[in-house]
This record gives C-alpha cells, structure tokens and sequence, in this order.
C-alpha cells in the first residue's frame, strides 16, 4: 500500500505515529511511505525584502525540523519513508498531493476541535476531507 503520512511536528503528528507502530497492517515494510509537511507562505512584502535564496532556505529548514524527527522514528522501526514538502494552505496542500501522488491512503493527526472550533478557526483536516479523492484516516 502507498500511504502518504501528512505531519506538522505537533503532539498530534506524534500520536498519529504511535498509533501506526500499533497497527501492524498500516505499519510495515511492506508499504511504501512518503512524510509530507506544508509550510506555509510568508507574506509577499517579507519575501521580496529577503530575496528568493533566503526565503526558500528558510522554506527548507523548517521543513527539515518537521520532517527530520518524523524520518528517525520511522528509520527505528526499520521503515525507510521519502519526505516531501511544499508551500501554500495546509489542507488543500495536503489533499492536491494526496490525489496527485496517486495513494491508496493518506494518515494524518488531527486536533479534534469538533464543529464549533472547525467554523471558528477552520480545519486542516476538514479541508482534506472537503479536497481529497484518497482515502483519508484522521488519528486524534
């Protein structure tokens, strides 16, 4: 199975994991994984002021902070994973890569705000879920 593991670095991506390590038929070698983290766009105005080379070192770093600690753990567990990252909103980020990558599932953490906090703040995983023609396991 090609299951892409869509992490933030949060307490949530961390519960996602562990739950993984728990489940045999999602967790194993058998299956092909891809880490894939969103960073979202600075403004305008602050990347003209740095210049494109800072702006996608900075891109790059942050990145690597998210991805570097989830590919460890995953390496532990003798799972070699691709990491991935691109720029723009979380949610239809995660979903357009999804699609266009061609998984059988996509494994995320969510924050569980419920229906309340989903109008007031809105939701990564409401907007996978709204965006997403792959199947989609929501981890809270």
């Amino acid at each position: 199975m090609k299951i892409l593991l869509a992490v933030d670095g949060s307490e949530y991506t961390k519960k996602m994991l562990a739950y993984l390590t728990t489940h045999e038929g999602l967790f194993s070698g058998d299956n092909s994984y891809t880490i894939f983290t969103v960073q979202p766009a600075l403004p305008p105005r602050a990347r003209a002021a740095v210049g494109k080379e800072i702006v996608d070192k900075y891109y790059s770093e942050e990145a690597e902070k998210v991805l570097g600690p989830v590919s460890k753990f995953l390496a532990r567990h003798g799972i070699e994973a691709k990491s991935n990252w691109k720029v723009g909103h979380a949610g239809e980020t995660i979903a357009k890569v999804a699609d266009a990558g061609k998984f059988d599932l996509l494994v995320m953490g969510s924050h569980g705000h419920g229906s309340l906090g989903n109008l007031v703040m809105g939701s990564v995983a409401t907007q996978v879920l709204a965006h997403c023609g792959v199947p989609v396991l929501l981890v809270r």
